[in-house]
């Protein structure tokens, strides 16, 4: 059996190293290659490029990339198709993986996309192209495979690793305790986005939130977790100039500071998921720039009534979402005020997080192995006889 992967980032490396050790362990014999980052590589994988390879983001930083990715794309797919694998799985990276996959499909190779693009939240006829890439899809969200379906495609529900990976009761006194935070205090964690562009939009708008917050609730502790060298350099250089005292900036710890917290303030994206996971309440907020959002109006691209993720799940407005022009210091710190002066505003919240929790906690890696297993057995190949 031949297995071959493209993983293109730090989460999907994770995903594809779950994914690689249930293979493994249905399949003991197999090989596996393709691209992943330390974690495949650590279960087993042949790589032929790092992951890191293709992790780029922003605009700018792909253009500048984009004849050295192209190369790459065009070498990795026919040293793939001369391994003549058995199955050819793309994690994430849908720019990178669905024309990789779509190339591979249309000379016989099966193909499995493992995580969705977001075709609940805008441009649900993206399905139908992807069904062109891919002979199967791994979808980590319930509301994903009903989608895919209108379009007659093969989509299964794995469940989100994150809802594995996270304790259904977080332990709050431990991760005050790894951050050295007052375990008596009142904690706001912020969390303004992991991409610069990101953070100099949002970060001096939470900032100020958060100032206006501690006016309210003298000892507020606040930590703004960095996920990586240059986002805690251009944080630690908007915390000095914010009229927020005493803030801290930690190098990643990101989960372990919402644990720590009694409220979120963040970015919308999937860190409104960990929080849920996290069983904090949250103000969930965000701005585009203003070109884009111009754009997505006017095309209207949006096509759901909530954009963050608890939300979406819930069907209905757990949490606050303040998007665009509602995205000020003043609105944000109202909203935040309230589960930060009222613990029943937190209690509330519990059960259908935890409900929503169990919902996604379904062995994700284990299922999707089974997936990609269930098709291998529906319709073997015979060696050697892709064109």
């Amino acid at each position: 059996m031949r297995i071959a992967l493209v993983a293109g980032e730090a989460s999907g490396d994770q995903l594809g190293a779950g994914l690689v050790a249930e293979l493994r362990r249905r399949f003991p014999d197999a090989e596996f290659a393709g691209v992943g980052g330390p974690l495949m590589q650590a279960e087993g994988l042949d790589a032929w490029h790092d992951a890191s390879e293709l992790a780029v983001m922003g605009l700018a930083e792909v253009l500048r990339h984009l004849p050295r990715l192209l190369r790459l794309r065009r070498e990795l797919r026919e040293r793939l198709l001369a391994w003549r694998p058995d199955v050819f799985i793309g994690i994430d990276a849908p720019d990178f993986n669905l024309g990789v996959e779509r190339w591979l499909k249309q000379r016989g190779v099966r193909t499995v996309h493992y995580v969705s693009p977001s075709v609940w939240a805008w441009r649900e006829s993206r399905a139908a192209k992807i069904g062109e890439s891919a002979d199967r899809v791994l979808c980590l969200f319930p509301m994903e495979p009903p989608i895919y379906a209108r379009h007659g495609i093969d989509a299964r529900f794995v469940g989100h690793p994150l809802a594995d990976a996270l304790p259904l009761e977080p332990d709050r006194t431990a991760a005050r305790a790894v951050l050295g935070l007052d375990p008596e205090a009142k904690v706001l964690a912020v969390l303004p986005g992991s991409r610069l562009g990101e953070i100099q939009r949002l970060a001096p708008v939470f900032l100020d939130a958060a100032a206006r917050v501690g006016t309210q609730l003298p000892g507020l502790q606040v930590v703004v977790p960095a996920a990586n060298a240059a986002c805690r350099a251009l944080l630690g250089a908007l915390v000095a100039d914010s009229p927020l005292p005493g803030a801290r900036v930690v190098d990643r710890h990101a989960q372990e500071a919402m644990i720590a917290s009694d409220a979120v303030l963040l970015a919308s994206g999937t860190a409104a998921l960990e929080a849920m996971l996290c069983k904090r309440p949250m103000v969930v907020a965000y701005r585009l720039a203003p070109l884009s959002h111009a754009l997505v109006r006017m095309l209207g691209l949006l096509k759901v009534e909530h954009v963050s993720l608890p939300n979406v799940l819930a069907d209905k407005a757990l949490v606050p979402e303040l998007l665009q022009g509602d995205c000020t210091p003043h609105k944000l710190a109202a909203a935040i005020l309230a589960p930060l002066r009222d613990p029943a505003v937190a209690a509330a919240l519990q059960p259908r997080f935890r409900e929503i929790h169990l919902q996604l906690r379904q062995d994700a890696s284990a299922r999707a192995a089974e997936a990609v297993a269930d098709m291998l057995a529906a319709d073997p190949l015979v060696p050697g006889s892709l064109a």
